[in-house]
């Protein structure tokens, strides 16, 4: 007979993770998330939505700016994954990506880089009409992560938001990267 000593100690099963790497389950009729900004200019962000990579740098689908994609409120599918330079591109090309959604369109916002120095009024109202506190006073390399929806009553509880500060800074000229997850409650098609 063996006895087991300190160095055969049994190790520890790891904790379960669940969609996205969710550390518990969601709740019946909720879609499991986790988004991560970007880090600087050189991880790009992520979003995660029922264990399916929406957007990321391996996709090759994310970008500058903001990385938005545009998911059904109902059935959880993706309907359009798009990445808006808003240091050096045109934001109208986002007004006409973000103005037109549909009731119960689920909006995943990650930020990379320069999330503002595009945006305009027009931008950060529909922003806030979609849920977000802080759209209005987004600024030059702050992070954000953000979840809305087209038609919501109340601001989203999905929202984070670091300042670009030289004094609190992670990286050389850059906040840190945020993490988000949760659980959405889908929604019912009788809105």
């Amino acid at each position: 007979m063996r006895l087991a000593g300190p160095e055969s100690s049994v190790t520890a099963p790891r904790a379960r993770k669940y969609k996205c790497g969710l550390p518990q389950p969601c709740p019946e009729e909720h879609l499991a998330f986790r988004m991560v900004s970007g880090a600087a200019n050189v991880i790009g962000p992520k979003i995660c939505l029922e264990d399916k990579m929406l957007m990321s740098s391996v996709k090759d689908n994310v970008g500058r700016g903001l990385n938005i994609a545009l998911v059904n409120g109902v059935s959880g599918e993706l309907i359009e994954a798009r990445a808006f330079d808003m240091w050096a591109g045109d934001v109208n090309d986002l007004l006409k990506f973000i103005r037109p959604l549909h009731e119960g369109t689920l909006v995943f916002v990650a930020s990379y880089d320069d999330p503002a120095t595009k945006m305009n009024e027009e931008t950060r109202k529909l922003f806030g009409e979609l849920g977000s506190r802080n759209a209005k006073e987004l600024a030059f390399r702050d992070s954000w992560v953000f979840v809305g929806a087209k038609g919501v009553q109340n601001k989203s509880p999905f929202e984070q938001h670091v300042k670009n500060s030289k004094h609190t800074n992670k990286y050389e000229g850059w906040p840190e990267a945020l993490v988000m997850e949760g659980c959405i409650p889908r929604r019912s098609t009788a809105s």
